[in-house]
C-alpha cells in the first residue's frame, strides 16, 4: 500500500515521467531527423503519427481500467485476481488491434487521401502508418504489462523499457532514414519501421523481467493467467469510457491539424514545431496523471476518502513544479528549443512566438489534469468521458470558427489550448467538488 509522503509519490512518479520524457525526446529526435531530411516528411510524419497515436489510445483506455482495476483489487486485497484481470485484459486489447490493423491497411489511405489538400504530404502519411501501425502488435503486449508494474507501485521497470526502446528507436532512425551501415535510404518509410521495431524489443525486455519477477511469481502472473468473463465486464467498463475519451482528444487534435494542412504547408510546418515539443509539457501531467489513478484507486478501495484529497492536493503541487522545470525553455529560450526539432530560419519567428503563448494553457492543464485522472482512479470513468466529449465540442467547434469562418492567423489559431484545458480543468474541479464521487464501487 502506498503511503502519502511525498517522496513516495515521486518514487512512483519519476519513473513515470522519465519514461514519458524519454518518449517526448524520440519524438523531437524522430522530427529532428525527418526536418533535415526532408520537409515533406517531417509534415507528414506528424500528422501521421497523430493518426497512430489516436488508435494506439484505444489500447491505452484498455489498460488504464486495468491498471484502475488491478490497484483497486490490491487495495481490497484481493490480490488473487490480478493474474485474471491480465490475461483478460491481453485478450480484449488483441480484439482491438486486429480491428485497427484492418483499417489501417484497407480504410485510412482513402480516408487521408480523400482530405489532405497536397497530395505528397498524403502519400507520405499512407506510406508512415502503414508501416508504423505494426507497431500496435507490441504494444497491446507492453501496456498491458505497464498496467500491472503501475499498479504495484513498481514503475522503475516501466522507465528501463522506455530507455532501451528509446535507444533502439533513435539508434534505428539514424540507420533507417538516412541508410547507413549497409542498410537503404528508406526517409519517411525508414522511422516507421525504427519506431515499430524498437516498441518490439521493449515488449521482449518487459517480458522476461515480469517472467523473472518475484512479485509476478507470488500473483502467479503467467501460471494462472486465465481469460473470464466477469473480468472482461470489469475491464471493459472502465476501460471502454477512457478509450472513447482518449480517442475523442487525440482525434480532434488530428482533425486540428488536417485543417492547418489545407491552410497551407508553412503553417503545417510551424504547427508540427511547436507539436513535437508539446509532448515535453506532458512528461509530468502524464507520469503523475497515472501516479494520481494508482493512488486514488488504492485509497477509495480502503474508504480512506480524506486522504485522497490530501493526495490531489500534493500530487497538483508537484505537477506544476515540474511543469516549469520541463517545459521553461518556451518561455526563456524557445529560439533553442525551436532549432532542436527544426533549425529551418524560415519557421523559426512564428514558432518562437506560439511556443510562447501556449505556456499558459500548459500551466492551466498541470493543476486540472490531476482533477481529470483522479475521477479515473475512482472508477467514475464515465463523467471523464462526459468531460471529454464536452470539452472536445468546444474545442473543435472553436477551431472551426477561427480557421474556416475567420480564417485568423496561425498564432490565434492555438488559442484554442486554452479553451480545452480550461474547459477540461474546470469540469473535473467542479465534480471532485461538489459531486459524490466515494459511493462509486468498482
Amino acid at each position: 500500500m502506498l503511503d502519502l509522503r511525498y517522496r513516495t509519490i515521486l518514487a512512483m512518479a519519476i519513473p513515470l515521467m522519465g519514461s514519458t520524457f524519454i518518449q517526448s525526446i524520440v519524438l523531437i529526435t524522430d522530427s529532428s531527423f525527418l526536418s533535415r531530411y526532408d520537409t515533406i516528411a517531417f509534415d507528414a510524419a506528424g500528422n501521421a503519427g497523430l493518426i497512430y497515436l489516436t488508435l494506439f489510445m484505444a489500447l491505452v483506455g484498455i489498460s488504464d481500467g486495468a491498471q484502475i482495476l488491478m490497484a483497486r483489487r490490491i487495495g481490497q486485497g484481493k490480490e488473487g485476481l490480478l493474474s485474471r484481470i491480465f490475461g483478460t485484459t491481453l485478450l480484449i486489447n488483441l480484439l482491438f488491434v486486429l480491428v485497427l490493423l484492418g483499417l489501417i491497411q484497407w480504410i485510412i489511405p482513402d480516408l487521408i487521401l480523400s482530405y489532405c489538400e497536397h497530395k505528397d504530404v498524403a502519400l507520405g502519411q499512407i506510406d508512415y502508418i502503414q508501416i508504423r501501425g505494426y507497431g500496435l502488435a507490441f504494444s497491446l503486449v507492453s501496456l498491458v504489462m505497464n498496467a500491472y508494474f503501475m499498479a504495484m507501485g513498481k514503475t522503475v521497470f516501466v522507465l528501463i523499457s522506455a530507455l532501451i526502446t528509446a535507444f533502439s528507436n533513435i539508434g534505428l532512425d539514424y540507420v533507417f532514414i538516412f541508410g547507413h551501415y549497409g542498410f537503404p535510404e528508406l526517409g519517411i518509410k525508414g522511422a516507421a519501421l525504427a519506431s515499430t521495431v524498437a516498441d518490439g524489443i521493449g515488449m521482449v525486455f518487459l517480458t522476461v523481467v515480469l517472467y523473472f519477477n518475484d512479485t509476478q511469481r507470488r500473483h502467479k502472473i503467467f501460471s494462472k493467467m486465465s481469460y473470464n468473463y466477469h473480468s472482461f465486464k470489469e475491464v471493459f467498463r472502465l476501460g471502454t469510457p477512457i478509450v472513447l475519451q482518449g480517442v475523442l482528444a487525440l482525434s480532434t487534435w488530428t482533425v486540428f491539424f488536417v485543417w492547418i494542412e489545407q491552410i497551407g504547408k508553412f503553417e503545417l510546418t510551424v504547427s508540427q514545431n511547436i507539436r513535437a515539443l508539446y509532448f515535453l509539457a506532458f512528461v509530468p501531467v502524464w507520469g503523475f496523471g497515472a501516479t494520481a489513478k494508482t493512488y486514488v484507486s488504492q485509497y477509495a478501495g480502503r474508504q480512506e476518502f480524506k486522504e485522497i484529497k490530501i493526495i490531489i492536493r500534493k500530487i497538483q503541487l508537484l505537477t506544476v513544479v515540474f511543469l516549469i522545470v520541463f517545459f521553461h525553455g518556451a518561455i526563456l529560450y524557445p529560439e533553442t528549443m525551436i532549432s532542436l526539432v527544426n533549425p529551418n530560419p524560415e519557421y523559426m519567428q512564428q514558432s518562437v512566438a506560439i511556443l510562447r503563448f501556449t505556456f499558459g494553457s500548459v500551466l492551466i492543464c498541470g493543476v486540472g489534469s490531476v482533477y481529470f485522472h483522479s475521477i479515473n482512479g475512482t472508477g467514475n470513468t464515465r463523467y471523464t468521458f462526459y468531460v471529454e466529449g464536452i470539452t472536445v465540442v468546444l474545442y473543435i467547434i472553436s477551431a472551426y470558427l477561427l480557421i474556416k469562418i475567420y480564417k485568423v492567423e496561425l498564432f490565434w489559431v492555438w488559442s484554442v489550448e486554452y479553451i480545452y484545458f480550461g474547459s477540461i480543468s474546470l469540469f473535473s474541479f467542479i465534480y471532485m467538488r461538489f459531486f459524490n464521487w466515494q459511493k462509486k464501487q468498482i
